[in-house]
């Protein structure tokens, strides 16, 4: 399904294409791309269920926290992202690159994500799938993009 997921991303952001309303017409691609029908479902619904958390009041997922909230992670949510992971999006917050909404909505779209456990790679592109959906985070996206895609040059010290 993340595989899915990728592709629609890579081929709709990266290509600039037009975003795909016809539910049928993209299946058919999904399917000629060589994806199964089982997945195909499944990373519609996912972006289904993103889209939702836009258009619906998000306020379950913020409840009681402010802006010096700190995020308590679940059992199972340990389980999938772990210390690298949590700490990347501790990361994200502190640069002001997630508000409490977005982080909130990037660890629901990662629980939702079949994996048992998720690298930071995956969690990155995650990310990007969030900010890229909500409306007036053009600038949180396009600096996420350039965490994802420059690479860093010269030494590290």
């Amino acid at each position: 399904m993340f595989d899915i997921l990728l592709y629609l991303f890579e081929n709709i952001v990266n290509d600039s294409a037009e975003l795909w309303v016809d539910e049928g017409e993209l299946t058919s691609e999904l399917r000629k791309a060589g994806f199964h029908d089982d997945d195909i479902y499944k990373a519609l619904n996912w972006l289904e269920d993103l889209a939702d958390l836009q258009t619906n009041d998000i306020a379950p997922f913020i409840v009681g926290q402010t802006d010096i909230s700190n995020r308590v992670y679940t059992q199972q949510e340990t389980i999938k992202l772990d210390t690298e992971c949590r700490g990347f999006i501790l990361f994200l917050e502190q640069i002001n690159l997630l508000d409490v909404a977005t982080r909130e909505m990037v660890i629901d779209r990662v629980m939702e994500l079949e994996e048992p456990r998720i690298s930071l790679e995956d969690l990155k592109w995650v990310v990007l799938m969030v900010l890229f959906n909500v409306p007036g985070k053009e600038a949180a996206f396009e600096q996420m993009e350039n965490l994802v895609f420059d690479e860093p040059t010269g030494a590290i010290h």
